[in-house]
């Protein structure tokens, strides 16, 4: 692989977002097995996404490895994604009204240059007060059972989302600009 960066990452949102900005990078999904608890769990991104950017490393350790981890924490807890549409439908109607933060965990490994370090981005998202037939609308528009908290605030989040603050890169799943800010500290 002769790209400069590895996202140690799955996600069609992720590599959108480093295509975006221009990145030089290449895919690769590390096999690991993300903790599903700890005692802090608002933590719990920063240490998967460690978990697969060390992962990654060890078998890129000439590059730049990147991975990250994005969960939504709602009530001192951590929503994933749905088990099925019945599962959708309760996370979006328990989220109705109300605000959630949006956490990402990201972390960047460079072996060779050893560079290690991992950092957090949260992000608030207040739901609008949806109705039966606004859940069931989204989720005829949206594929929701491979996201975490049952949507996607940049498909059709005008029906669901009344605002947010902080990054929508980083509710999208990778905060671009602290994550170039973080880069740009280790030269």
């Amino acid at each position: 692989m002769s790209a400069k960066i590895i996202l140690a990452s799955k996600s069609p949102r992720r590599a959108e977002i480093m295509q975006k900005h221009g990145a030089d990078f290449s895919v690769y999904v590390p096999q690991v097995t993300e903790i599903t608890t700890c005692d802090n769990l608002s933590e719990l991104p920063e240490i998967n996404a460690t978990l697969k950017a060390s992962a990654a490393a060890d078998i890129f350790p000439g590059k730049t490895v990147i991975a990250a981890d994005t969960v939504i924490f709602f009530e001192n807890s951590i929503i994933g994604k749905p088990a099925d549409i019945q599962d959708a439908h309760k996370i979006l109607k328990k989220l109705s009204g109300r605000k959630h933060q949006v956490i990402t965990g990201c972390a960047v490994i460079n072996r060779s240059k050893n560079i290690s370090g991992h950092f957090s981005c949260i992000s608030d998202v207040y739901f609008k007060k949806l109705t039966d037939n606004d859940i069931q609308k989204y989720t005829s528009l949206v594929h929701v059972l491979d996201k975490a908290g049952a949507y996607a605030i940049q498909e059709h989040g005008e029906i669901i989302i009344e605002k947010y603050s902080g990054s929508l890169e980083n509710i999208i799943g990778l905060p671009w600009d602290e994550l170039a800010d973080f880069l740009a500290s280790q030269h």
